[in-house]
């Protein structure tokens, strides 16, 4: 599928353990191809920016650039191969993607891949480099502090397919064989116009700053419900992305 493209989306967090909780927000979200980050009419930039700074390092010059140098540090030559990006733009100067995916072809023949980058509510952020096989499922130890009511332990099972006429993705987190928590990420496709900028923008104002108040406010109501903040490890800094 081409790219751009909009996903108004519902994002649903499930928390099982030790106390049940659930959180459904609606969004949207935008495929990109990294080369051609959309620009909207001048009016409407404000409402979608795709800025290097927020990505990886921050310090390189362009989306490509900033995903190839994490590519080579794990060995994996990007050149001029295919890379799409899935993620929420910069919305009136502000921006938090706790995910953001990047589906990539390499050109080199270490084959298909997916680069997962997570950023956290305390200016963290942590990139998974990841193979799926058949469905984009894909499994990885757990190594960044994100919740600060679980530990840096476990792993996640993933369902991670590139986005298509649908957007369905699957995240797990598995600690002692059990999964305490689980994410899904629902969408349909819409045509990046902008008239569906527009509406999207009037469904869901300010979305970012929406996402980033809703994570520290059922953060809050965990907490009040008597759920233990763990103590947050230091995060050791990853070539390519710090």
């Amino acid at each position: 599928m081409s790219a751009p493209a909009l996903y108004p989306s519902e994002v649903v967090h499930v928390r099982n353990r030790p106390l049940r909780h659930t959180v459904r927000h609606r969004t949207y979200l935008w495929l990109i191809d990294v080369d051609h980050p959309p620009r909207p009419p001048w009016p409407l930039r404000p409402l979608a920016r795709f800025d290097a700074r927020d990505h990886f390092a921050g310090t390189a010059p362009t989306l490509r650039q900033g995903l190839a140098r994490f590519l080579a540090a794990h060995d994996v030559r990007l050149g001029d191969g295919r890379a799409v990006m899935l993620a929420h733009a910069r919305v009136l100067g502000h921006v938090f993607n706790p995910l953001t995916l990047y589906w990539c072809t390499p050109e080199d023949d270490s084959g298909p891949c997916v680069v997962a980058e997570v950023h956290n509510t305390y200016g963290e952020r942590h990139c998974y480099l990841l193979r799926p096989g058949e469905a984009g499922r894909v499994t990885v130890a757990k190594e960044f502090y994100v919740s600060p009511f679980f530990p840096v332990d476990g792993g996640y099972r993933m369902r991670l397919p590139e986005p298509g006429d649908r957007l369905d993705l699957t995240v797990h987190l598995e600690r002692d064989g059990v999964r305490p928590f689980t994410a899904t990420v629902r969408g349909r496709r819409r045509p990046a116009g902008v008239r569906e900028l527009l509406r999207a923008a009037l469904r869901h104002p300010w979305s970012t700053l929406a996402v980033s108040a809703a994570i520290r406010l059922h953060g809050v109501r965990l907490y009040l419900r008597g759920l233990p903040v763990l103590p947050r490890p230091r995060h050791q800094t990853q070539e390519g992305v710090e």
